[in-house]
């Protein structure tokens, strides 16, 4: 890298660190503010991947409880402008939808993201066996569709 020394860590790592560290931490209420605060940094590559990161893991803590709408709600407000970060919020929408047994399409399972679809098969709230059954049959990858076979016949087993 022009100008750096080979030991020093590049400016928009640390400041992806720093975000990471600040998000992690941030009250529920000042949450959506730094979300924004963030995703308005110049470098719109990192600010989305710190968001992304930070949409995975408050979306796996908040997944089957009561906060999950709100939440979801407020940072989609926020990141709107940002067609991954929306689809993949959209994404954790649904997979709560078929972890709570809520409505979905089977052409929003299979028409979703690899991520998705790995998601879907790996995340133990989700005990759909139409949802698993379809992801074994029709998920876009080998590796989906032998996780899903898997997680059903785990399920089919213990019931």
């Amino acid at each position: 890298m022009t100008g750096s020394r080979p030991d020093e860590e590049p400016a928009e790592h640390r400041r992806f660190a720093e975000y990471l560290r600040a998000l992690e931490a941030v009250a529920e209420e000042d949450e959506a503010g730094l979300v924004a605060a963030v995703l308005a940094d110049q470098d719109a590559v990192m600010a989305d991947g710190a968001v992304g990161r930070h949409l995975d893991r408050r979306a796996a803590q908040l997944l089957t409880g009561p906060r999950f709408t709100s939440w979801a709600r407020a940072m989609s407000e926020v990141i709107d402008a940002r067609a991954f970060l929306t689809r993949r919020l959209r994404e954790w929408t649904l997979l709560r939808a078929v972890a709570l047994g809520e409505p979905w399409t089977a052409g929003e399972l299979t028409g979703a993201s690899d991520w998705f679809q790995r998601a879907a098969s790996a995340t133990p709230a989700v005990t759909s066996s139409d949802a698993l059954r379809l992801l074994a049959e029709e998920g876009r990858t080998r590796r989906v569709r032998h996780a899903a076979r898997l997680r059903l016949d785990q399920l089919e087993r213990s019931q």
